[in-house]
């Protein structure tokens, strides 16, 4: 019960500091008068993704069991999976309950090249990322971790270029100055630094409490890490986008997806590639495909149809229902 609590709790205190840390860097990216593009697509991508990013690391270097290096790489190909899958459905399924209201229509206004550059740097980079796994020699899986990097670098350079693109985006108040309209920088920083050290002290006590909560209940590493831990982990991107949504801002709804979409299929495999094996199991290899599977029918629809309908991403959930029935029937 002890480890239970612990889990729970450093959940929380992760998502939290991940609230935090997204509120601070969208205002710190305002005060450094950097696009839209960047705000949204990159800096509140990547800061709603800390949570995910976190906990294969630290399973990866702090932890020294295979139970260990399991949960990281479950928690490293997790991620772009949940993403492709269960936040799309979510973020389908909440636009078309709004469309059953009379609140908006089925069709997704969004920026087609946002999208079509998302999805597609998505599909290139995590195959890439996959076929890693293939290699048999660790020093060309190197080389393909040092060409994921290199494409996030030039996926951002586009994107601070297309920035202007975007609509308006509102922050919210400052957390720790939420009477002021525009909050100091110190402040700012200040909120940045306690969320980092919240991210990265939840995360530590999480995986550490995970390993011993899976032995207990006979559950293996990878299924815990690939399912349950992705799902709380993306609370953040799945709120704000049903919020967004709400609003009539489907491109930053959906572009906070896929931007963190990219991120974590290049930034973080590649990490995990430098540091383990990276080695998949059947689990993790079929994970990846059905993200990808999944990700390629939005995009083709995308592209052929030249519009995106709410009902379009509800195949994300028919991905996930898959993949978690295999994973079920495989395990038990």
């Amino acid at each position: 019960m002890v480890n239970v609590a612990l889990l729970l709790i450093s959940l929380g205190v992760i998502l939290l500091s991940a609230e935090l840390f997204t509120n601070a860097v969208e205002w710190l990216g305002k005060m450094l008068k950097l696009s839209e593009g960047a705000v949204g697509s990159i800096l509140a991508a990547v800061g709603t993704a800390l949570p995910e990013t976190l906990i294969p690391i630290i399973a990866i270097v702090f932890g020294h069991s295979a139970a260990a290096q399991e949960i990281g790489i479950g928690a490293i190909l997790g991620a772009p999976f949940m993403l492709g899958t269960l936040a799309m459905f979510v973020t389908g399924s909440a636009a078309l309950a709004l469309a059953f209201m009379g609140k908006r229509r089925t069709t997704m206004l969004v920026d087609d090249s946002l999208m079509k550059r998302d999805l597609t740097f998505f599909l290139i980079v995590y195959s890439g990322a996959i076929v890693a796994s293939l290699l048999t020699r660790h020093t060309f899986k190197k080389i393909i971790a040092l060409v994921l990097i290199l494409a996030y670098c030039v996926y951002v350079i586009r994107t601070i270029k297309d920035g202007d693109q975007l609509g308006e985006t509102s922050i919210a108040p400052l957390i720790l100055a939420k009477n002021r309209s525009y909050p100091r920088l110190r402040i700012v920083l200040l909120q940045l630094g306690l969320a980092i050290a919240g991210i990265l002290g939840g995360a530590e006590v999480f995986v550490h409490n995970m390993e011993k909560v899976a032995v207990s209940l006979g559950i293996a590493p990878f299924v815990l890490s690939v399912i349950v831990t992705p799902i709380a982990t993306e609370l953040p991107e799945k709120f704000n986008s049903i919020i967004w949504v709400s609003r009539g801002k489907d491109t930053l709804a959906l572009g906070n997806i896929t931007g963190a979409m990219v991120f974590q299929s290049s930034i973080i495999p590649a990490i995990g590639i430098a540091l383990t094996p990276w080695v998949l199991t059947p689990a993790a290899f079929m994970s990846a495909v059905i993200a990808l599977a999944s990700a390629g029918i939005i995009l083709i629809y995308l592209v052929t149809k030249k519009r995106l309908r709410a009902y379009t991403l509800l195949v994300g959930g028919l991905f996930y229902s898959l993949f978690i029935a295999l994973v079920l029937k495989a395990h038990y």
